[in-house]
């Protein structure tokens, strides 16, 4: 029969007392890397190192880069990580122009601003030759570099703002496919109907419509359209009801 080994605790305790130091090594050197970590961040957070060297702007077209800037109320040198990314997305989204907004950190010191602006649904006739690009918000752009080239419709006669704004909430709201149809949209109010538009298609309708309701209304018009015959030319009435009136010449 095989004899077992017997260990005295006189030998065992040299080994124990070493794997405790082991132990007590390893949880010190844990202890102080948390703490120089701590430390280091620390004195980052402290540093020029976190501070914000660049804001860089993208997508935007209307705004510029600086009025971008202007509108997030972010500043070079703010710490990168004491931004709050949710305020500042919804300061710029307050701003008439801008649809959308998000706001990203690129590290090491750089933030990112990408917006979306409202689209472009019309452009207002000031005098002979001064067009105005009108966004979907109602905002007029008085500074633009925009050309009327007759790709969007030509708003004559709308010198209320109040009306003039919902008209182009109604245009942001109509497919892009219709919108391109309309040549050119006048505001005539009546003393019984002040939302009274008139609309002159570039397929040579005329419509005669209303501001309420004017977007859902008018995406029956390809289907209307398709129903009359092309060599006949006339006005589409979509008021309370809808009907053709044909125009002799």
């Amino acid at each position: 029969m095989e004899k077992k080994k017997i260990v005295s605790i006189e030998d065992r305790i040299p080994k124990l007392k070493e794997a405790r130091k082991k132990k007590a090594n390893r949880r010190l050197l844990f202890y102080l890397t948390i703490f120089f970590v701590l430390i280091s961040i620390i004195i980052y957070l402290q540093s020029p190192l976190s501070h914000i060297k660049e804001i860089e702007v993208q997508d935007n077209y209307f705004l510029s880069d600086e009025q971008v800037v202007s509108v997030s109320g972010l500043a070079l040198g703010t710490n990168i990580w004491m931004l709050n990314k949710n305020s500042v997305q919804k300061k710029m989204e307050n701003h008439p122009v801008i649809d959308s907004a998000q706001v990203k950190r690129k590290l090491p010191f750089t933030i990112e601003l990408d917006i979306n602006e409202h689209q472009v649904v019309g452009f207002l006739k000031e005098e002979e030759s001064t067009y105005y690009p009108v966004l979907e918000s109602g905002m007029i752009i008085s500074n633009s570099d925009i050309v009327y080239d007759g790709d969007n419709p030509l708003l004559t006669n709308f010198d209320d703002d109040d009306y003039l704004t919902r008209m182009t909430i109604e245009l942001g709201d109509l497919p892009v496919e219709i919108l391109n149809l309309i040549s050119e949209i006048t505001w005539e109010p009546t003393e019984k109907n002040k939302h009274k538009i008139v609309l002159y298609m570039n397929d040579g309708y005329v419509v005669e419509s209303t501001m309420r309701d004017f977007a859902t209304k008018m995406k029956s018009y390809p289907s209307i359209v398709s129903q009359l015959d092309g060599e006949d030319k006339g006005i589409i009435h979509m008021g309370v009801g809808t009907y053709f009136e044909k125009i002799d010449e």
